[in-house]
């Protein structure tokens, strides 16, 4: 152990600290814990949800539409309160529809994406007034069939994929082969034989990575979206009324990482605008958003039921593990595995650190949630936190791996 003799802190990551004990909603971490009922769970802070959607709209020009992409973080209590803070929503399953059709947000403002949607998927979205964005030409005629046979018209966009990349991207979903989307190339013809279905033409959704913390590369992707959606515009059977253009915009997960310079983001988007009212006078210019909304808002927390030694090395074992966040544990997407922030919620105010693996209930090496870390010295019943967790947390994991019960998610 090493005294560092420190002050205690204000704040870490976002989240106040008072006393000994993290603070997330204006709760103690412990009283928070007693609250929900026990350890693990998921809390989200509904006042640093507000304050992000509040620097999006003072950094994004006001003709910028903002929609929250459900797929990031679908608790109904986080849906629900979103609702009322952004322009739209993005989904990718009959699920998610529910969760969204579920709030105050209208019909008229959702849309559905993803490369595999069933008949009945369709319909429903078709009964409810969702807009589709067409993944492929076939999912284009077997949309057009359900709505010839019902005698309705739904909305739809065409997802595109273009022969471009947001570089950088921790997830890559345009340029070269996809399962995502239309490629831009065959989008004219797409287009043109869609003059002849029930199907009513809207627009084009964009959507060529995630995760990305260099502006300059957003701003690239986001001109060539915009470029591309004009370009193909003359083939459309109706004006372009929407042009979503994705997002991609990253949170900072690791000691390296900077966070984004949204206002170079903004700023690259005012320049766009002319551009966009000029070749695209009726679009409403949409950036969808998940992960920036809602990733740094969150944390899991867990508590320590056995403190061990293994050959010089101490251990702090968890009720908590990669059942409930496969992200934390490097085995979601990472190449190289790198250690979310993790604190002793408890134990806030301690100068002293140790260098520890914090691992959780799972009979298997891969349920590390930290790797050698220097943390505040803990004993069984401390609190650890992860943060960085409001995103791709619970339902991106293996829940039912090893039959351990699920945690439980609470918006403060």
């Amino acid at each position: 152990m090493n005294d560092l003799a420190a002050p205690a802190p204000e704040s870490v990551h976002g989240f106040a600290v008072a006393g000994n004990e993290l603070v997330v909603g204006g709760v103690p971490i412990g009283r928070l814990a007693e609250a929900v009922g026990g350890t693990p769970f998921y809390a989200y802070d509904r006042s640093r949800i507000e304050a992000r959607v509040a620097a999006l709209r003072a950094a994004l020009p006001e003709a910028v539409h903002l929609s929250y992409a459900i797929k990031a973080n679908p608790m109904p209590a986080v849906v629900q309160h979103l609702a009322g803070l952004v322009d739209g929503f993005d989904l990718a399953s009959a699920g998610e529809m529910r969760v969204a059709l579920d709030t105050t947000m209208p019909a008229a403002r959702i849309s559905f994406a993803g490369p595999g949607k069933r008949d009945a998927e369709l319909a429903r979205a078709l009964a409810a007034g969702v807009a589709v964005n067409l993944e492929s030409e076939g999912e284009m005629d077997r949309l057009a069939a359900i709505a010839r046979a019902r005698g309705v018209r739904p909305r739809v966009a065409i997802r595109l994929n273009p022969d471009f990349e947001l570089k950088g991207s921790g997830m890559r979903m345009g340029g070269g082969p996809k399962p995502f989307g239309v490629d831009a190339e065959r989008a004219p013809a797409m287009l043109e034989r869609m003059r002849a279905l029930p199907l009513d033409f809207i627009g084009f959704h964009v959507f060529t990575g995630s995760q990305n913390l260099d502006a300059a590369a957003i701003r690239e992707a986001e001109a060539k979206s915009i470029a591309l959606a004009a370009e193909l515009a003359p083939h459309a059977p109706a004006p372009v009324r929407l042009l979503n253009i994705g997002g991609g915009f990253g949170i900072p997960y690791f000691p390296k990482d900077r966070p984004l310079d949204l206002a170079a983001v903004g700023a690259g988007l005012a320049e766009r605008l002319p551009e966009v009212r000029a070749r695209l006078p009726e679009a409403r210019l949409v950036v969808e958003l998940g992960r920036y909304i809602v990733g740094e808002a969150g944390v899991y927390v867990a508590r320590v039921i056995d403190r061990k030694e293994s050959r010089g090395h101490v251990f702090l074992v968890t009720d908590g593990g990669l059942h409930h966040h496969l992200a934390a544990t490097g085995n979601f997407g990472q190449v190289i595995r790198r250690n979310y922030p993790v604190a002793v919620g408890t134990r806030m105010a301690a100068a002293e650190r140790e260098t520890v693996s914090v691992v959780g209930c799972l009979c298997t090496p891969l349920d590390l949630l930290a790797d050698r870390v220097a943390l505040a010295p803990a004993e069984v019943g401390d609190l650890i936190v992860v943060f960085q967790s409001g995103a791709y947390g619970l339902t991106a994991s293996p829940q039912g791996f090893l039959s351990h019960p699920p945690p439980a998610e609470v918006l403060v």
